[in-house]
């Protein structure tokens, strides 16, 4: 029979070592930074990257508009014509024997032009003349038979009848003598028209007709054309005005501005030097182009304004103002509608709406949306932004007389240009 066996085993013995400070205090100093370093690693990557800190204000140039005493012109483009147009004709016919003129000169009046062969018409001057001697003598017989027989007397009295036959020889013989006469004025006159003459001063164009040519004298239009002349002193200038130009003008003359002063560039100009006057405007518009016909005097002495050459006139219709003006490049466009930037107290930039004019050595006229004390920015607008701060200094607005002169962007007829009153 098996019996179970008790084995008893000794106790083993276990021996504790003690702990070693030193490493162990490390050991925690290390962990401990490395949870700080995972601790910030884990900040940047949850949190971003550091906002940068906000950039200075921008400095600009500010300044307030200038006020400012202005003429304001309208514009217009029109063309020299000549005050008067001849077209010389001869008056009788026959052959060209002189010619006394250059062509394309200037001539005056009275200034011999043509000759036509004066011996026809000489010699029926001639034949006038006679008769007219003539008549004159049959009219001193007629008056010394009736003289004779007023003087009888008594017995020797002649009838009734006979004097009135006398008489009425008398009046027969001063009538046929005043027709002698008549035709004899005819027949001179005649001779003088074959010396055609210049009937008004100005520049003569070329001959149509050399020497040697038969001209006609016939009357009207059927005569030979021999030349033109144009009087271009004073010369006329023709220009076309808008209907909503003529009603500016109108308005401006029941406001006291009725200004008849025009001035005139040619092409090659680049300033206004031809003064003149406004002297005649048509009775209507016309109809089918809405616009009326006006014309200026201008004085010429030199000729040097020919009729067909271009201009480009500016009436002083709009009168003398006082304006504020700001430099043209301190103007903004926000769609259709322009905008000038000011600086409020605080710094503070704000966009603001304008109507504007005409620009007048370089300066802009502003007609309304700003105030005579409004800080206007001039310079460095680029790095203004409405809304934002900046940072002022103290800028210059002065008239530039070189500068180019252009036409406001305006829906309403307004002044094209402004010249500052002196």
């Amino acid at each position: 029979m098996n019996m179970p066996v008790h084995i008893d085993t000794p106790p083993v013995e276990t021996t504790e070592t003690p702990p070693r400070s030193g490493l162990s205090t490390r050991n925690v100093a290390i962990g401990v930074i490395g949870a700080a370093v995972l601790l910030g690693l884990g900040w940047k990557f949850t949190s971003g990257p550091a906002a940068p800190p906000a950039p200075p204000p921008a400095v600009v140039s500010v300044a307030t508009p200038i006020a400012r005493d202005v003429l304001q012109w309208d514009d217009y483009v029109g063309r020299f014509a000549p005050s008067q147009t001849v077209e010389v004709r001869p008056r009788v016919s026959g052959a060209v024997t002189g010619l006394h003129f250059r062509d394309g000169a200037i001539v005056h009046r009275g200034d011999l032009l043509f000759t036509i062969d004066p011996r026809p018409f000489a010699a029926t001057l001639a034949e006038a003349t006679a008769n007219v001697a003539s008549a004159r003598s049959t009219l001193a017989l007629a008056r010394s038979d009736y003289a004779r027989v007023r003087a009888l007397t008594g017995d020797e009295a002649v009838s009734a009848s006979e004097a009135d036959s006398l008489r009425a020889k008398v009046q027969a013989a001063e009538a046929a003598l005043a027709a002698a006469q008549a035709r004899q004025q005819a027949r001179a006159l005649d001779v003088s028209f074959t010396q055609v003459r210049a009937p008004i001063s100005g520049r003569i164009s070329s001959r149509r007709v050399d020497i040697g040519n038969l001209v006609s004298g016939d009357a009207g239009s059927n005569a030979t054309l021999l030349t033109t002349i144009n009087a271009l002193d004073p010369i006329y200038f023709g220009f076309d005005a808008s209907e909503g130009l003529f009603l500016k003008a109108q308005r401006d003359r029941a406001a006291g501005h009725a200004a008849t002063e025009v001035e005139v560039r040619l092409q090659d100009e680049s300033g206004y030097r031809w003064h003149g006057k406004l002297d005649f405007a048509d009775n209507g518009l016309d109809p089918r182009s809405g616009t009326i016909r006006l014309r200026a005097t201008f004085a010429n002495p030199g000729m040097f304004l020919t009729a067909g050459m271009f201009g480009n006139m500016r009436l002083a219709s709009g009168g003398t103002v006082h304006a504020l003006l700001v430099p043209d490049q301190a103007i903004a466009s926000d769609q259709a509608r322009k905008t000038v930037l000011v600086v409020s107290d605080d710094g503070t930039v704000t966009a603001k709406p304008v109507e504007l004019g005409a620009l007048v050595d370089g300066l802009r006229i502003v007609r309304s949306g700003l105030a005579p004390s409004d800080r206007v920015i001039i310079g460095n607008i680029v790095a203004a932004i409405p809304g934002s701060k900046v940072k002022v200094q103290a800028g210059h607005i002065a008239p530039d007389p070189t500068a180019a002169t252009t036409d406001p962007e305006a829906s309403a007829p307004v002044a094209a240009q402004a010249t500052l009153v002196r």
